[in-house]
């Protein structure tokens, strides 16, 4: 693992795994949000630098990234992983989080989700740019969003499939 981390600059470039990807600028939010799919239509949200959800091919969260912690399923379970750095070496420090904690991430991440997809029902947003063979990424995350589940269905595993 690194020592240091690089702040991602562009993910719309970057973020080649996700063959259909969009970057956009939506009013309720801070930060711009790069969302998109992978070629097996596992869904990636990128809330600014700080607030990252992923997910498999069957919309279960798979892994997270919020106030600087990983987060991965496992067993239908979410674990937290906390960088502690120290002179030598970087750890990562494993928390298995609570029913409480889980459901708190859960409905966070709902919320932040749904309202994502509201903005997109309304047209409160501006689209930076879009990456896509496919077309319109914009209707294909609403569609993806309105069908997600309450409360986030929680992975097996943090990979993709």
């Amino acid at each position: 693992m690194a020592r240091e981390e690089e702040a991602r600059e562009d993910l719309l470039r970057e973020a080649t795994a996700l063959v259909d990807r969009i970057e956009l600028r939506v009013n309720d939010f801070d930060d711009s949000i790069v969302a998109g799919f992978r070629r097996d239509g596992a869904a990636s949200f990128f809330f600014g630098q700080q607030i990252v959800y992923q997910f498999n091919t069957s919309a279960e969260l798979r892994r997270g990234f919020l106030d600087g912690r990983l987060y991965k399923a496992e067993c239908g379970q979410l674990v937290e992983l906390r960088r502690q750095r120290t002179a030598d070496s970087v750890d990562l420090l494993r928390h298995e989080l609570t029913d409480s904690e889980i459901s708190q991430f859960a409905t966070d991440a709902h919320r932040r989700l749904q309202k994502l997809r509201q903005s997109l029902c309304t047209g409160q947003f501006q689209t930076i740019g879009q990456v896509s063979p496919q077309g319109d990424v914009v209707v294909r995350l609403h569609d993806w969003l309105a069908n997600l589940g309450e409360p986030i269905p929680l992975a097996q595993s943090p990979r993709v499939k």
